[in-house]
């Protein structure tokens, strides 16, 4: 699996032609801790996000790593620290202000709508670029059903994209798990994100589907210039698609840096990889 996977991010971009497109940091999480009364989430945790790379956050179960994606996307606020994000600094965010800056997200949990199409779940990641009112939308007035066609454009294309054409009018509970999977990408995808969040994407797929899911992650990242940050347990894929990678154990950092100076980090390999790897 893992050499699987790996043979896939040769053939997409080769390590020094991805190297080459990373810029400068899109996204500085400085001294950031948060608390749930007594408990603390996360301690005193500083880590950047480079334009266009791939980002993976590891670490145990309790690590504090969906704590992390809450506090980017503005669920969270921290009792401490601060979000450098496209130059701008926040104490605060909420989740709407970090959509409408660029901000997506997937989540473990699949929060689609199961009742509906491929198509129309995928329509509701439009809903921030929309700029007709609802009542024009429902009676397609004008500009409302103009609008509504170039949507409807983009989402197409992210259908044909992501391989699930075949299925674009089929409600979404009928689909199996890793087609559902490849839908909530899809809707994440329809916001035009400048960085996307990804918590455990391959969660509870099989082997094929988990080469399917990083090829998608890849070539997002490869022919969309979208920037990653991406939650995932198995240790294969992190390893073979990331870029860099920061560790938490128990809400502080133990480790940040390529995937071969965290594999070789002895924390790293106390806390999580474990001594055999």
């Amino acid at each position: 699996m893992t050499e699987q996977i790996a043979s896939v991010a040769d053939e997409l971009q080769p390590g020094a032609a991805r190297a080459a497109r990373i810029g400068p940091a899109i996204l500085d999480l400085q001294n950031i801790s948060l608390s749930f009364g007594g408990v603390k989430a996360l301690t005193d945790i500083s880590f950047d996000v480079r334009e266009h790379e791939i980002r993976a956050i590891i670490g145990p179960n309790g690590a504090g790593k969906s704590s992390m994606l809450n506090v980017i996307n503005g669920v969270y606020t921290p009792q401490e620290g601060r979000i450098l994000l496209q130059d701008q600094q926040f104490t605060r965010m909420n989740p709407r202000r970090a959509a409408e800056m660029g901000i997506a997200r997937t989540f473990q949990n699949l929060a689609l709508f199961k009742g509906m199409s491929v198509l129309d779940n995928i329509m509701t990641g439009r809903n921030l670029r929309m700029k007709s009112g609802v009542l024009a939308q429902a009676l397609r007035l004008g500009s409302a059903e103009r609008e509504e066609l170039a949507h409807r454009a983009v989402v197409e294309n992210i259908i044909d994209f992501l391989e699930i054409q075949a299925w674009r009018k089929t409600p979404v509970g009928r689909l199996p798990y890793g087609l559902q999977k490849r839908v909530d990408l899809g809707r994440a995808l329809a916001m035009e994100p400048r960085i996307l969040l990804l918590d455990e994407p391959m969660a509870g797929m099989n082997m094929e589907e988990k080469q399917d899911m990083s090829r998608y992650i890849l070539d997002v990242n490869d022919e969309f210039g979208t920037t990653i940050v991406l939650i995932e347990h198995d240790m294969g894929v992190v390893m073979d698609i990331s870029d860099r990678v920061v560790v938490l154990d128990y809400g502080r950092k133990i480790g940040d840096g390529t995937p071969d100076e965290v594999r070789g980090n002895p924390e790293v390999i106390r806390a999580y990889l474990g001594t055999t790897h």
